[in-house]
């Protein structure tokens, strides 16, 4: 039995830090697998120990699918450790204003994907220095360009991490760039139009997993793209990997 649980955590180790999708897909499988019994989750659990505390490997949707995984298990001793090392989950949650990001966690980690989008769009108006009682709800290009990096990378990571690498402003912006820039094509394969013709908030759009890669957190288009193009070109996003 733990020949049969150290090769399948091999063979999970050697595809950790790939996020393409096959890659993300055989992660979930395995992670599954793995997790099936006590003895398995605990190696899941050193391994996420490993990488998050002992070694700071680069964060990657493997953590947030072994913590996901670990986060909804029926173990209940595997939930103290959980919450004795992983608090606050495995994003860290960093702000340059001072900004809590631990809702958004909380809504992400439990699949509330609509909550967490309303509440990515009430920190992006903090941080653009939006006061709560301003009547403008929308972002202006020069808000955008004020964002810090810190905060833009903690809100992306959150989305990204704990959806399985399928949500965040990064993974619309690899859409973008693989499909040279163009807006009508990334519309499109993120579905926020259906043959060409834009879906109507909220209720044609899709919270939950079953969404198309990038659909979510939503941005206000409708003004142009202005605003979400300086948002793609924003200083937070040089020397991230992409994706295909």
């Amino acid at each position: 039995m733990t020949n049969v649980i150290n090769n399948k955590l091999a063979i999970l180790k050697k595809i950790a830090n790939q996020d393409d999708c096959f890659s993300i897909n055989q992660q979930i499988e395995l992670v599954k697998k793995i997790s099936t019994n006590q003895l398995e989750a605990y190696e899941l659990m050193e391994f996420l120990i490993e990488r998050r505390i002992k070694t700071h490997t680069e964060l990657s949707c493997i953590d947030g699918i072994i913590f996901k995984n670990l986060y909804d298990s029926k173990i209940v001793n595997l939930k103290d450790k959980i919450n004795t090392y992983f608090k606050e989950g495995v994003v860290k949650l960093e702000s340059s204003k001072n900004i809590n990001y631990y809702p958004l966690y909380k809504s992400l980690i439990s699949n509330n994907f609509k909550e967490a989008n309303f509440l990515t769009q009430i920190y992006l108006q903090e941080l653009a220095g939006l006061k709560k009682n301003n009547k403008r709800q929308w972002l202006y290009f020069t808000d955008i360009i004020k964002l810090p990096s810190k905060d833009l990378k903690t809100i992306d990571a959150l989305w990204r991490i704990y959806s399985e690498g399928k949500f965040g402003f990064s993974i619309q912006r690899n859409i973008w760039l693989y499909n040279d820039q163009n807006w009508d094509k990334l519309w499109n394969l993120i579905g926020w139009k259906i043959n060409d013709i834009a879906i109507r908030y909220p209720n044609e759009f899709i919270w939950d997993h079953t969404a198309p890669k990038g659909h979510l957190p939503l941005f206000n288009q409708l003004r142009g793209v202005q605003v979400i193009a300086t948002l793609f070109k924003h200083p937070a996003w040089q020397n991230t990997r992409s994706q295909k």
